[in-house]
């Protein structure tokens, strides 16, 4: 292990490396601020002008809330390729954290143009944070520690305790006063992210280097001077195009599903020719593949949870528990709380079994199953509602929002944690921001299906969602003994 990633004594903290809580930290904050300000997002974006909201349909809502997640995640192929030809992980991580706090500053700015410039500058941010922190957390493990799919464990649940804490602080405030008021606790959130993170520094593997693979000289300027020009033309037309009206915002959105599922491909392409990855590395881009796969099955439910599954509660659940009416956007808090408490189990339940834990490729496929079984677990008291009026009880959302958060530990920190160790070296930032990419095309593909929300009938749409995640599930565990075979040195 590296020394850098230990810390300075070089002593481990609750048998992981001091590393990993500064990382972890920054996760709690960074999951505060982004999720606690998606749990209302869709609301602000569907509630009237005169509650404070931008008035669209509840269709129209989840699928630009969507479009928002699908070009966070689709960024992040930039940030993973910064940090490792320009940047190095850790410059790139405090940058991208720079950027999200002031995108969630300029959305509690009451104007709606100031909306979308923080959604862009949020976008930007987190597409170099998420890659790039993930990747330095598989930097303090060598390839064979046994401690590795734990520390992803813990590192997971303390995104969790971030996930649970963020939405009931903008929920509070959003639903309760003002939504700007929740988009300006998610700032607060962030700032306080980055001063631990900076605080932390001296534990984190790479901190004094640059970019691993840095470009010449020559090649660093003319892709500055590439990056930053091509970020101002995009910017200035967009503006010119939605001032003429040839860019709608359904059209954008529309837009971001085509370059969802165009951008995997060839960045598998990319790295599959690419000089620099060895024929063993190649080799492991297969089953890799394949779990890929898995996590955009899954993700397509879990991210959900926090547009339909929140416009579901809103409109037809009833939230009163011994006389206090939460907040509908507390569902995702829900959906934290429960990965919180189970990731600790989990963790110790792999360190404990050691070498005689699941494989990977098993590990993965419950968790799929599982988001799965979350949305058909709806299907039975949904069935023969129909118009405005109907309840459902608040216990079925609760076994929902159970069988996902679990299923959302088992495979992020497992898809993580397997990513890390079947990244070419090369493309150690960049391969995690291909697995990210797997959340981009979730969320683009449900861009799209979320707009028939309220126009089928509800137990046909989880139906239909739900089955989608369980055979994908069934698809991997009947070709695992194929994984456990390719995907040395992952267990």
């Amino acid at each position: 292990m590296s020394p850098d990633g230990t810390g300075a004594g070089g002593r481990d903290v609750l048998g992981q490396p001091r590393g990993l809580l500064p990382l972890s930290g920054l996760e709690v904050w960074e999951r505060f601020s982004f999720l606690g300000m998606q749990a209302i997002l869709v609301l602000f974006f569907s509630a009237t002008a005169a509650d404070g909201g931008l008035g669209m349909e509840p269709g129209a809502a989840a699928s630009v809330a969507a479009g928002y997640s699908t070009l966070v995640y689709l960024l992040s192929v930039a940030g993973g390729w910064i940090a490792d030809r320009m940047l190095g992980s850790y410059r790139a991580v405090l940058y991208g954290g720079l950027l999200i706090a002031c995108g969630h500053y300029a959305m509690a700015v009451p104007l709606p143009a100031f909306t979308w410039i923080g959604l862009g500058l949020i976008s930007a941010g987190t597409g170099m944070l998420k890659p790039n922190v993930a990747a330095m957390v598989g930097k303090l493990y060598s390839a064979t520690d046994e401690r590795r799919d734990a520390g992803f464990s813990l590192y997971y649940m303390s995104i969790n305790i971030g996930a649970f804490l963020g939405p009931i602080v903008t929920g509070l405030l959003g639903e309760g006063i003002d939504w700007h008021w929740g988009f300006s606790a998610a700032a607060v959130g962030m700032t306080l992210g980055i001063v631990q993170y900076v605080a932390g520094r001296r534990h984190l593997a790479g901190r004094r280097d640059g970019a691993e693979f840095p470009l010449p000289p020559a090649a660093m300027r003319r892709a500055v001077w590439l990056l930053v020009g091509g970020a101002l033309v995009v910017a200035a037309a967009c503006v010119a195009l939605s001032l003429l009206g040839a860019l709608t915002l359904p059209g954008f959105v529309d837009t971001l599903t085509y370059v969802s599922m165009a951008a995997p491909a060839v960045y598998f392409a990319v790295l599959w020719r690419s000089p620099r990855v060895t024929a063993a590395e190649r080799g492991r881009l297969r089953p890799f593949l394949v779990l890929w796969l898995a996590s955009v099955a899954f993700n397509f439910v879990l991210f959900q949870s926090y547009t339909v599954l929140v416009l579901l509660t809103d409109a037809h659940v009833n939230t009163s528990v011994f006389g206090y009416h939460a907040p509908s956007s507390w569902i995702s808090s829900a959906l934290g709380a429960v990965s919180v408490l189970s990731a600790p189990f989990i963790a110790g339940l792999w360190q404990r079994m050691g070498r005689r834990q699941p494989h990977a490729s098993t590990k993965l496929a419950c968790g799929v199953l599982l988001g799965g079984l979350g949305f058909l677990v709806l299907v039975p008291t949904l069935l023969g509602t129909s118009g405005d009026g109907w309840r459902i009880g608040l216990v079925w959302i609760v076994l929902a929002v159970l069988c996902i958060g679990v299923g959302d530990v088992l495979l992020e920190s497992t898809g993580l944690s397997a990513t890390s160790k079947l990244a070419p070296a090369a493309f150690s930032s960049q391969a995690l921001a291909l697995w990210f990419l797997s959340l981009a095309l979730a969320t683009g593909i449900q861009a799209q299906t979320v707009k028939f929300y309220g126009r089928i009938a509800d137990s046909l749409y989880f139906t239909l969602n739900g089955a989608v995640a369980v055979v994908a599930a069934l698809a991997v565990l009947a070709v695992a003994p194929w994984l456990r075979r390719t995907m040395h040195p992952v267990r």
